[in-house]
């Protein structure tokens, strides 16, 4: 009974670091900066506060500045076609999320597929003999297969062989994917000449996110080819009137661009200490 309750007790803690890292920082986002700036302003009767939020709020929603936010993350990289890259050991593809339509089926649709079918590009084109998916999840989402044995079962009715494919276990972020993959592939393998030399992986994922992702995954031991897809900015993007019109859309990509800000630069202190 005590294993059960120590058990338990992991799994909460576990859980709850999950929540902490999710929610904390809303705070220093868009919408959390805005909110606390209308309750204080609203509190403290101060005009300055409010109009401050609204200024915020119609930045942060222009496409003028989630564009520019969400390329200046992109890093300048662009799209190449899957044959001009070069072999590596295996074909790394990080989890994007799911969503699990209503209805007993529980059929699990896309977010993005582009993450999915960069890696299975690559496979096609015999970059690799091996194809991962990494197992994401979150604890709000308990009716929700992992990425990666939904992406499995796809693959192999793409024809790809079941003996090519692997799945990480149970994985939250990018240090966890790291990690997980890691364990999964070996730091090292063997060459033709029976050198050993570090595991080389083509690591695909979204272009905004490949920087975090590459650091990590070499972090952990191995040697990453990225092959970025998933780009947020159109290519010859010409400036126009609605640049400066406020959408949803426009709001919801800066956000994304401010949290992958948020997490590089925890990583990297992290990395620092």
């Amino acid at each position: 009974m005590a294993d059960l309750g120590q058990g338990a007790a992991a799994r909460w803690g576990v859980a709850l670091n999950i929540y902490l890292h999710k929610i904390l920082p809303v705070l220093a986002l868009p919408t959390g900066l805005i909110l606390l700036l209308l309750l204080a302003g609203l509190l403290l009767r101060r005009r300055g506060l409010i109009w401050t939020a609204l200024v915020l709020f119609w930045v942060c929603s222009t496409p003028l500045v989630s564009d520019f936010l969400a390329r200046a993350l992109e890093n300048g990289a662009e799209r190449v076609e899957a044959t001009s890259m070069p072999t590596a050991d295996a074909i790394v593809v990080l989890s994007e999320g799911r969503v699990v339509a209503p209805g007993v089926a529980a059929i699990s649709e896309w977010n993005d597929g582009d993450r999915f079918w960069g890696g299975i590009a690559l496979f096609k084109a015999g970059k690799a003999p091996m194809l991962v998916f990494t197992g994401g999840g979150a604890p709000w989402q308990p009716n929700a297969k992992p990425d990666g044995e939904v992406l499995i079962s796809y693959a192999k009715a793409l024809g790809v062989p079941s003996k090519a494919l692997r799945t990480t276990g149970l994985v939250v972020n990018t240090a966890e994917e790291a990690q997980a993959v890691t364990t999964l592939l070996g730091r090292q393998v063997i060459d033709g000449n029976g050198l050993a030399q570090s595991t080389k992986v083509l690591l695909v994922t979204s272009a905004y996110h490949m920087p975090r992702a590459q650091r990590l995954f070499e972090r952990a031991g191995l040697t990453v080819i990225a092959y970025p897809v998933d780009f947020q900015v159109q290519a010859s993007r010409t400036l126009s009137v609605m640049d400066f019109v406020p959408s949803a859309g426009a709001f919801k990509k800066t956000e994304m661009a401010w949290r992958e800000t948020i997490g590089r630069a925890y990583y990297e202190f992290k990395g620092f200490l």
